[in-house]
């Protein structure tokens, strides 16, 4: 127990991270299955017609 109170903001860090990492996560996925997969406009990409799904 000692050893938790005395590391108790590296630990409060790494939840934190964790939890960041964990929600960005799901955040991309949420939007590939969305068919939000990139942030740019499709006009002038290369993979325009392979990217998303044809709808």
């Amino acid at each position: 127990m000692s050893w938790l109170s005395a590391n108790i903001g590296t630990v409060a860090v790494i939840v934190i991270l964790a939890a960041v990492i964990v929600w960005i996560i799901l955040s991309l996925r949420k939007d590939k299955k969305s068919g939000k997969s990139c942030s740019c406009g499709c006009e002038s990409c290369a993979m325009r017609n392979s990217c998303h799904r044809q709808k």
